[in-house]
């Protein structure tokens, strides 16, 4: 049930209290009286009313003290001023120190009851404010960020003391531990979660679309260029940029950012006029960035401007106390999404994905379990439901590049080399898989 807009009537006629507090009540609302400003402040101390009418000439405190010191103590309380004695310079004063209005004595009926009305629904916009605040700040700590383990809090607890600030950040990991994940934890408990989070895999493009994808282009800048773009450092303004896979930028990509960083200024592609954006930089990256600024790969310069803050995201295979939960949160969601019911998982597919050592990180455990739901026909996940072959498992490779390279072999073997079937499966972008197949020189047998 909607709550009652309260009025707390204040005046030190007995006349004035009785009959606002009955026309008052006849209308809906939830209604309080005192005789002088003294004890109104009284009850407000143990009670809360919405809106405060108060008659400006009384005895001990006047009506224009009682409103500068509810003010004071809240500067959103709504209070109606009453006078016998309207002046110009009365009514100015009031409104001067925070009145919502003032009326004149005697009333009109009609007029207090509009002014009434206006309060309340003042009142409304500020109770639906309130609650859509709530509900933007209900999605702080949701996302994909599951886990009880101790390297996932500390990861959290990270998250937690860099997010108010406006530091750079940049976040390492294995390719699928979340990293995106955790930019958009970092920004939704920033100062800046009302404005966009916006994202860009640099790996995806090349030099010349990568700088118009950052800078945006003017009509006419290039061929194809067929009117005007915003970059994306421009629809940043106020919010956060993500920057992923920034290791892959080119030499001149780096001497642009690295001015972008230090000027928040810079200028479309075939343009001539500067703009600024107030932005807050989040990079992701799965390379060492310090070995390839000692390789002279990476400007220097440029690594310790992004790199006020470090997050490493741990692999999956060093979170194993993370796995049942995130199996858990994996089977809701895609039974949810299926329309089907919520399945369990059989003892020996859950020790298995316990088994498991996952090159591909939670990306790959998430790409499972969606997989196991749309073949499976019972009420559980079965281990044959899995797709994890045995000679993955039981095979003596040591490094974690062995395994990616056995795994994104198994798949595209899987899809006799279909590159978009492939790396749709595997959740990455084409030019990433093919960056893969060329770093470990996959070919079709």
């Amino acid at each position: 049930m909607e709550k009652k807009i309260s009025i707390l009537v204040v005046d030190d006629e007995d006349s004035v209290r009785d009959s606002l507090s009955i026309w008052f009540t006849e209308d809906g609302y939830r209604v309080g009286c005192a005789e002088n400003a003294t004890k109104a402040l009284s009850i407000l101390e143990s009670d809360n009313y919405d809106i405060i009418l108060a008659d400006i000439k009384m005895p001990g405190m006047d009506g224009l003290e009682m409103l500068r010191r509810i003010k004071s103590l809240n500067k959103d309380s709504i209070v109606i001023v009453m006078t016998a004695f309207a002046t110009v310079d009365t009514a100015v004063k009031a409104l001067k120190d925070g009145a919502f209005d003032y009326v004149t004595k005697p009333f009109d009926p009609d007029d207090l009851s509009h002014l009434i009305r206006n309060a309340s629904k003042q009142i409304s916009l500020v109770q639906e404010n309130d609650t859509l605040k709530r509900r933007v700040d209900s999605l702080d700590n949701v996302e994909d960020l599951i886990g009880k383990s101790e390297s996932i809090k500390k990861v959290l607890r990270e998250v937690e003391s860099v997010a108010p600030t406006n530091s750079s950040v940049i976040i390492t990991g294995e390719s699928g531990t979340g990293k995106e994940l955790i930019a958009r934890a970092i920004h939704t408990n920033s100062l800046r979660k009302f404005y966009p989070l916006v994202s860009v895999h640099c790996g995806a493009l090349t030099e010349s679309l990568l700088e118009s994808e950052l800078f945006g282009h003017e009509k006419g800048a290039f061929t194809g260029a067929l009117y005007n773009r915003k970059g994306r450092f421009e629809m940043a303004d106020s919010g956060t940029i993500f920057l992923d896979e920034i290791a892959t930028i080119s030499q001149k990509m780096q001497v642009e950012l690295l001015r972008v960083l230090e000027t928040k200024s810079f200028m479309r592609v075939g343009g001539n006029k500067e703009i600024t954006s107030d932005f807050r930089v989040i990079c992701a990256t799965n390379k060492d960035l310090k070995s390839l600024v000692e390789k002279g790969i990476f400007r220097e310069d440029l690594f310790y401007r992004l790199n006020v803050m470090n997050i490493h995201v741990p692999p999956l295979r060093e979170r194993l106390d993370d796995i049942p939960l995130l199996v858990e949160y994996f089977i809701k969601k895609y039974c949810t999404s299926m329309n089907r019911p919520i399945l369990t998982i059989d003892a020996a597919a859950m020790r298995r994905l316990l088994e498991y050592q996952y090159p591909g990180n939670i990306r790959e455990l998430e790409n499972m379990i969606e997989r196991a739901i749309v073949i499976g026909n019972g009420k559980k996940i079965m281990l044959n439901d899995l797709p994890i072959a045995k000679d993955v498992i039981e095979s003596n490779v040591e490094s974690l590049d062995d395994f990616e390279k056995t795994f994104i072999l198994q798949i595209l073997n899987k899809y006799s080399w279909n590159i978009s079937r492939t790396a749709q499966a595997l959740k990455v972008d084409r030019v990433t898989l093919y960056n893969k197949i060329k770093k470990y020189g996959l070919k079709a047998g």
